[in-house]
């Protein structure tokens, strides 16, 4: 099997895209669960946000997509195709994608996260340092006012992140819910991952006396409505380009769901909405972390053939070679045992729960009767 740079840095996108969402989406989780103050959250707060502590180690896996768009062997405006530089409805397009613009926008995107994630973190660490209680309301309140701009500036990056790095593999098509597509997918494949790692560490102190089978529950009903707005937001794509019939975006639906891939969109559908739909409004599902955790488990897989789905026909429309299949594999692997290494020294950096966060601090005397 010989290959060239070429696919072999295709195969690194779709790995390199699949655990940045999860990072990405371990963010937005733990801002939303500081905007709500959410019972749920107590439980994988930690897990939350070390995984947004990620985002160090992603810019360092960014070298070799920013190396391979330098080069040219990856996106294929650059060089800029001429059928591209000479019609007017392109020249915006061409005047955006430039390898300047990538660089300086991926830097960008870099340093909003490492930001987020420093000062949400920082503010963490210390309430865990103190017990004084009007300075645990003092960080509790600055983890509340940067998580509202916070999530904006969230929603920004990874949304200009995938128009820069993954829409672009396709330069003369567009959507304007790409953006949201992603965000669902990351914050989605990090639910799962959480609570999948949850179910391992259950039986443990301290989350042995400390989960409720309610916590459990509103971790399954959050799976379920994000779900459904995967469901809802693809449905919702489809359906505004295809009514549109316009040529520069219906190819785009002709690749992917025409030809061999027509049964990966098919698995999508069943496997990635209508089996976990039908199982998440269980509560007998959603109470007991055992089953909670299988179907997480398996919505970690089909998240990775949703990225999958949506990056390769970009170079392979009319066909699935086994060998760039294995290699995407290979590489889903090996960035995944960088990630997970990191991810688990990085949790253990912090205590596994809260500490002293005032929000938890009633709820949890009241719950064990103290």
């Amino acid at each position: 099997m010989n290959l060239t740079l070429q696919e072999i840095l295709r195969a690194y996108l779709v790995g390199y895209i699949y655990w940045m969402a999860i990072a990405m989406g371990c963010t937005a989780v733990l801002m939303l669960h500081h905007l709500t103050s959410g019972w749920w959250g107590y439980p994988i707060r930690r897990m939350m946000e070390a995984g947004s502590r990620m985002f160090g180690l992603m810019a360092v896996l960014f070298l070799p997509i920013l190396a391979g768009m330098w080069k040219g062997i990856l996106y294929p405006w650059n060089p800029a195709p001429a059928e591209l530089l000479d019609n007017p409805n392109y020249k915006f397009k061409m005047a955006y994608l430039t390898p300047q613009n990538f660089t300086i926008r991926a830097v960008i995107y870099f340093v909003v996260l490492l930001i987020l994630s420093y000062f949400l973190n920082k503010w963490s660490r210390e309430q865990d340092a103190t017990d004084d209680l009007a300075t645990d309301v003092a960080l509790k309140d600055r983890m509340v006012a940067i998580s509202g701009p916070g999530i904006i500036a969230w929603g920004l990056v990874l949304t200009f992140a995938m128009i820069d790095w993954v829409m672009s593999l396709e330069p003369k098509w567009f959507s304007t819910i790409y953006g949201m597509i992603f965000m669902i997918v990351g914050v989605l494949t990090a639910m799962s991952f959480m609570i999948f790692n949850l179910r391992r560490m259950s039986n443990r102190e301290p989350f042995r006396d400390s989960i409720t089978p309610q916590q459990y529950n509103d971790l399954g009903n959050l799976m379920l409505a994000f779900t459904m707005l995967w469901a809802y937001l693809n449905f919702s794509q489809y359906l505004i380009i295809w009514a549109g019939n316009m040529k520069d975006e219906i190819p785009w639906y002709m690749s992917r769901s025409m030809g061999p891939w027509t049964k990966i969109a098919v698995v999508l559908i069943v496997l990635h909405f209508a089996l976990p739909f039908l199982l998440l409004l269980q509560r007998n599902v959603k109470r007991r972390v055992e089953r909670l955790s299988r179907v997480a488990a398996m919505m970690l897989v089909l998240s990775m053939v949703d990225v999958y789905w949506l990056i390769v026909p970009a170079y392979q429309p009319d066909r699935i070679l086994v060998s760039q299949f294995l290699l995407v594999i290979v590489f889903l692997v090996l960035i995944g045992a960088i990630w997970v290494t990191i991810y688990f020294w990085q949790l253990k950096r912090m205590p596994l729960l809260p500490l002293h966060d005032p929000r938890f601090e009633g709820a949890l005397h009241h719950e064990h009767g103290d």
